[in-house]
């Protein structure tokens, strides 16, 4: 539409660290559109001091379901891969040094298993283009990553959990049968400005230097 606004605009880029979910991204981007709402008559501020609420408060005023946004998001990402694979591909890229390093990993005897709130399907394609084989990929379809990782406990040791969103990875410590869990925060993706200050115990900060390193030593 060209209503639309040509690149992506600052309000969303500063909220990025927030969103957990596909479907908060579709929201985000209309409330963005929406002269009444919050994020366009207050900016950020308010969202960042409680998303979870502005996000609730925002469905009600759309009358929209957060599934049907999650719905309609997996069926355009489809839709794209159908129509021309290539060029949308071409539009995700890595963080450097990252795919290298985890294509690696399984030198050291670990297995990669990448757990995601995006859909499997659109994820194994982005693994596929970057030549990044994994085992298997749970998307949002499989559940919570805290209740992935407490299946796959039971079926197998786990060496170690790398995730970028620090809420994640205090749930998943506070999970019985996953406190004993190494888990690590990426420290290349999307933190919140205080994400990397006083840690609690059990979640370590995982830097690129420290990724190059063998797994046994990180931490």
């Amino acid at each position: 539409s060209d209503s639309l606004p040509k690149r992506v605009p600052n309000s969303f880029q500063k909220l990025r660290p927030w969103i957990n979910h596909g479907w908060e991204m579709v929201l985000l981007a209309a409330e963005l559109l929406r002269p009444e709402s919050p994020l366009t008559q207050e900016g950020t501020q308010s969202y960042e001091t409680n998303f979870s609420q502005q996000s609730v408060a925002a469905l009600k005023a759309w009358n929209w379901q957060s599934n049907q946004l999650q719905t309609a998001l997996d069926k355009v990402r489809k839709r794209a891969l159908t129509i021309d694979k290539e060029t949308w591909i071409q539009r995700h890229q890595p963080f450097p040094g990252v795919a290298e390093r985890l294509r690696s990993i399984e030198e050291e005897g670990v297995e990669l298993v990448v757990l995601t709130t995006k859909g499997a399907e659109f994820t194994s394609e982005l693994l596929h283009s970057i030549n990044l084989k994994s085992s298997k990929v749970f998307g949002h379809e499989s559940g919570s990553k805290p209740e992935i990782l407490l299946q796959l406990s039971k079926q197998r040791p786990l060496s170690g959990f790398i995730e970028d969103r620090r809420a994640t990875l205090e749930t998943v410590i506070k999970t019985p049968g996953l406190k004993a869990l190494p888990c690590y925060l990426a420290s290349w993706g999307y933190l919140k400005p205080n994400d990397k200050q006083a840690l609690p115990e059990g979640i370590y900060l995982l830097n690129s230097d420290t990724l190059a390193t063998p797994l046994a030593s990180w931490h």
